[in-house]
């Protein structure tokens, strides 16, 4: 029965994924960190061994969806395999088989454990609409799903699930046996119908045998037994363009094409075994070309399978023969490289078309068309989508360019086990690529590889002609010259120092150069690579002791390259020209290695005592593990195994500093941050040290992870060092304060990590994934509490997900209305303001935090009142119209008020206008309750509170509150408050704004006009406390007036050309 929203799913109602709703109080999301929320995965095509599937859409183009684990792709053939669709919401578990039909996507998942029920749920446009119903009984995943007539059919390990395709509503549970008792599987593999036979179905099984089954009665119709017992089970099934004929594979890889009206072989194929890979995937050319000597007739076969990266291409006429295979289509199997995924999970040829369709282990999709009038019967791919086919090792989001601004934290560079750098958009997924590396292929045939078995020992396979593995790389777009750089005109990494003669930059010095340095594991050659053309660059550099690279550098300008090696030597290259330009330490010309043998060992004289390190000395007795180049190409920073870092002249390459940590501990890895002049260093004892370039000082030690540091980086603005480690958990830590302020820990140990230069995503790769994870750092639209934490706090992470499912944009996240779950230590920490907000140190001068605008009107209250006074008087109101009724009693009213008026007691107007207020009012105000209170206290008087609510009053009641100052105490009381404010050294701007009222209310009193029947004492102790104020103010303001004229002198010497 087909199940509408709301969905269910293990007695749970799932909403509806077109509309999202509000999320309640009650319904808790998992556990995330407090600063980053996951966004979404990049990177992932066909990560899995669930074959695609195809549908053709109308008759221009054609629609092909893959599985990237618990969610499915789409992609648009005629948009050159453009993204178009994510299934939402996420399956449970990974998704084991897929099938296209009628603008939907049946995707089945899970039973691959105990208690894993699967499931099978239907997408159309990516939503979920309907769901198929499973019987109670299934324990077991369904491996392959086809349609067919009325009849939706699942084939799993040992059985045959049959839905109505109608209603989606289960009908009939098919149980084929078998001869093979020694294995738990009955169906090995395959299943199909034939298009003329009515409730017909197809099953291979172990045996090697094939069953014909009807559906609809679910009893067996015949069985086809295998003409060798020794071919092995079946291992594919697929019904030929003829009637009555369908090609089986078997395990020994063998074909057969097989008739099955009359039970024989019409065509055997490869039963010497000359191709002994097992063909999982079969596919007909059906638009009626590619066969016979002409190539005008119909009869193309195509073969592919898991354990090799090759498709075969069979012509059926004349008895069947291999007339092409295309070599390397994808990536060779794991078991044949090492660790890096590969394969052909399945081959098909559109229907009525001469393109062919193949997805591989290696996370690949590619498209090939066979060109009419070509001489070779192999295709050429016509268009690609790929990923890294093993986990990502490097990470690093591309630097700023100053002329491309825009794209500035839109692009991230990986680089992985499978010997491939690649280029993400975050924007548009289809503007992503891997950065060639040659015309690999074509070197390949010219040396005979393509011809040779990938299975041989020793053989030399596609991959051995790539460059290693990239182990780090650095970036500078500064001289990026983009699409226009010119490539140069010999071959791709040349070695310009085992050539005779210079090398000619004059076209690169028009348009640009390399942008990219790479370092590869073994391999003693750092590689360049134009960014802007997606390509390889002109040069191979060479360690100068021959060692393997184990660090590169360029310098901000995008000029040179430097290079450090496992011996611990150090060189740096032009990248225009490719040319050796420095080595650090400097070798000795032979004047001053002559000078060097000739000074005696004591020697003490000026010109030596002043130079700590003598030219030539300084090598690192270690790999260098980490290289950066300042800013204004002055200082050259190395690190190494041998736990030192070491200070170099950029120009000259002699060692200026050196700091030794060794043999405490030995440096992995280097981070500089531009702004702050801030070096990073991760160190085999688990920390993480901070010092400063220009005072070459330990600033910060951070510790807290419990396994070897695997990448860290800085935030954008310097503040946090983001550290991942191989305890699984990522730890965030707040440099001012070297607190531990976030971490949370993953499913798999993070490999590298980068935080963008706008500081928007933080992006992170996996052991156990090929994608890439980019989270949201919540800080730029939300306040986040940035405590101390402690280990005990440390949560479990969810990562993000291809679909993006479960996490947030920074849009919608920006206008979230959920409320945060929030400790109660949290909200104390939020409520309480600290004491370090208003003043960072005793000897500051700190403004205070009100409004500019509030002191500012209090200070010209006055003029403000005169300019708002109204030009007229108020005009009487307009007599009442007609229809409205008149008071009966409006003399009696009117005589009533007059009367009560009389009675009214008289206002004494001897009384000043100052003292009326207090005298007429029978409560006193909080201000001066609290004036009063500060006037009594004789031992620890705090202005505090006095002040703070006067500084919250509104420009009229502050005014207010200190012209009714009824008395000279108050006044004098009034002017020590300020006194000690200043004193303290906080709320400049306030206390010179209350001055400025005092003194413009009360100044009569001060110079006796106000006074002749006021008390002597109390007019004097008012004038001694206004002249410890003038000190007071004399001494403040003239230490604010040397700080700024430092600060004016500094600014205006930063800004001379001098």
């Amino acid at each position: 029965m087909i199940k509408d929203h709301p969905h269910i799913n293990g007695g749970e109602a799932v909403a509806s994924p077109a509309k999202r709703h509000k999320v309640a109080h009650h319904n808790h999301q998992p556990p995330t960190s407090r600063i980053f929320t996951p966004f979404r995965t990049i990177g992932l095509v066909s990560p899995t061994s669930v074959p695609f599937t195809s549908l053709p859409l109308g008759k221009t183009t054609f629609q092909i969806t893959t599985s990237a684990g618990r969610c499915l792709h789409t992609y648009d053939l005629r948009k050159g395999l453009n993204l178009v669709f994510i299934t939402r919401p996420q399956t449970p578990t990974s998704i084991t088989a897929t099938v296209a039909w009628k603008q939907r996507v049946l995707a089945a998942w899970g039973g691959e454990g105990a208690f894993n029920e699967p499931g099978v749920w239907v997408f159309q446009r990516g939503q979920r609409c309907a769901e198929l119903e499973i019987p109670n009984h299934l324990n077991e995943p369904i491996r392959e799903l086809i349609v067919f007539g009325s009849w939706i059919v699942g084939r799993c390990l040992t059985r045959i699930e049959v839905w109505k395709s109608a209603s989606y509503e289960h009908y009939t549970t098919i149980t084929p046996t078998t001869s093979n008792v020694a294995t738990t599987r009955t169906l090995s593999g395959g299943v199909c119908c034939m298009p003329t036979f009515l409730n017909k179905v197809l099953v291979g099984k172990e045996d090697g045998s094939v069953d014909i089954w009807n559906v609809s009665t679910g009893k067996l119709v015949y069985t086809m037994v295998s003409p060798n017992l020794s071919s092995g089970a079946v291992t594919s099934i697929q019904p030929t363009p003829a009637l009555s004929l369908v090609a089986i594979a078997r395990a020994d890889g063998s074909i057969t094409i097989h008739d099955i009206e009359t039970d024989r072989a019409a065509l055997k194929l490869n039963t010497r075994g000359n191709r002994n890979t097992t063909i999982t995937s079969i596919s007909f050319r059906t638009d009626g070309y590619g066969a016979g000597e002409d190539g005008r007739e119909s009869g193309i076969m195509v073969t592919a399978g898991v354990g090799d990266s090759d498709v075969t291409i069979w012509d059926l006429t004349n008895g069947g023969r291999v007339v092409g295979v295309l070599h390397g289509a994808h990536n060779p199997s794991s078991s044949l490289h090492g660790g890096v995924s590969g394969g052909i999970s399945k081959v098909e040829f559109l229907p009525g078309q001469d393109v062919m369709l193949t997805s591989g282990l290696d996370n690949a999709l590619k498209s090939w068309i066979f060109d009419a009038n070509s001489l070779s019967a192999a295709p050429r791919i016509l268009h690609s989508r790929g990923g890294h086919a093993a986990p990502v090792t490097r990470l690093s989001f591309l630097p700023t360019n100053s002329e491309d601004a825009d794209a500035t934290g839109k692009w991230i560079l990986s680089a992985g086990r499978d010997q491939s750098l690649w280029g993400w958009s975050i924007r548009r997924d289809g503007q992503s690529g891997e950065l060639s590396q040659g015309a690999v292929r074509k070197k390949a045939k010219k040396l005979g590889l393509l011809g040779t078995s990938l299975e041989a020992d020793g053989a030399t396979s596609l991959d051995d002609l790539k460059a290693p593995e990239v182990t780090c790389f650095a970036c500078s777009l500064n001289r990026d010259g983009g699409m226009g750089a010119a490539p140069g005109a010999g071959g791709i990494w040349t070695n310009i120092a085992s050539k005779k003669g210079t090398a000619d930059a004059s076209d690169s010095g028009l348009t640009g150069w390399e942008s990219i340095v790479t370092g590869h594991r073994g391999d003693k050659y750092a590689r360049t690579w134009f960014w802007g053309r997606k390509r390889a660059g002109r040069w191979a550099f060479e360690t100068v002791d021959g060692t393997e690279v184990t660090s590169v550098a360029m310098s901000s300008c995008g000029t040179f390259a430097l290079v450090g090696s496992a011996g611990g030597s150090i060189s740096m290259f032009n990248l225009q020209s490719g040319l050796l330009r420095q080595r650090f330490p400097a070798p000795l010309n032979p004047a001053q290695a002559k000078k060097l043998k000739l000074q005696p060992p004591d020697d003490t004289s000026p010109s030596t005592s002043t130079a700590r390190f003598k030219p030539g000395e300084g090598k690192h007795k270690k790999a260098v593990t980490g290289l950066l180049v300042d800013p204004l190409n002055r200082t050259v920073v190395s690190c190494g195994i041998d736990g030192r870092i070491k200070f170099w002249d950029f120009h000259s390459g002699l060692l200026q500093d050196e700091i030794d940590w060794s043999p405490m501990t030995a440096i992995t890895a280097i981070q500089y941050y531009k702004p702050s002049d801030l070096v990073g260093f991760s160190c085999d004892d688990l920390s993480i040290r901070v010092i400063d370039l220009e005072t070459r000082k330990l600033v910060r030690e951070l510790w807290g992870c419990l396994g070897h540091i695997n990448d860290f980086c800085f935030s954008n603005d310097g503040r946090w060092i983001i550290a991942a480690s191989m305890d699984c958990v990522i730890r965030v830590w707040d440099l001012p304060t070297a607190h531990l302020i976030n971490a949370f820990q993953v499913e798999s140990a993070c490999t590298a990590l980068a935080f963008s230069d706008t500081g928007e995503y933080l992006a992170t790769s996996h052991a156990d994934s090929v994608g890439i994870n980019l989270w949201n750092n919540r800080t730029l639209f939300t306040h986040v509490p940035t405590r101390k934490i402690e280990d005990e706090e440390i949560i479990e992470g969810v990562l993000p997900t291809t679909s993006g499912e479960g996490g947030q944009g920074l849009l919608s996240a920006a206008f979230d209305e959920t409320e945060e779950e929030i400790t109660e230590e949290e909200d104390l920490f939020i409520d309480q303001p600290s004491a370090e907000i208003d003043t960072l140190s005793n000897e500051l001068l700190t403004l205070s935090l009100v409004p500019k605008a509030r002191w500012q009107t209090l200070l010209h209250l006055q003029t403000i009142k005169a300019r708002n006074k109204p030009t007229e008087p108020p005009k009487p109101p307009e007599k009442a119209p007609f229809f409205l009724p008149s008071l009966t009693n409006g003399n009696q009213e009117k005589t009533a008020l007059t009367n009560g008026a009389s009675h009214a007691p008289k206002e004494d107007n001897s009384l000043s206008r100052i003292s009326r207020p207090s005298i007429s009012s029978s409560n006193q105000s909080e201000f001066t309750t609290l004036l009063g209170t500060f006037a009594t206290q004789q031992q620890d008087r705090d202005p505090e509170p006095l002040l703070t609510h006067l500084s919250t009053l509104a420009p009229s009641a502050a005014d207010t509150a200190i012209r009714t100052l009824a008395n000279l105490g108050e006044m004098t009381a009034f002017v020590q408050a300020l006194t000690m404010r200043l004193g303290q050294k906080r709320d400049y701007d306030l206390v010179q704004t209350w001055m400025s009222v005092f003194l413009r209310c009360h100044g009569g009193v001060l110079v006796g006009q106000d006074s002749e029947n006021e008390n002597e004492e109390a007019v004097e102790a008012l004038r001694h406390a206004l002249r410890d104020w003038r000190q007071e103010q004399g001494r403040e303001g003239k230490r604010l007036d040397e700080l700024v004229g430092y600060c004016s002198g500094v600014a205006a010497w930063l800004r001379s050309t001098r």
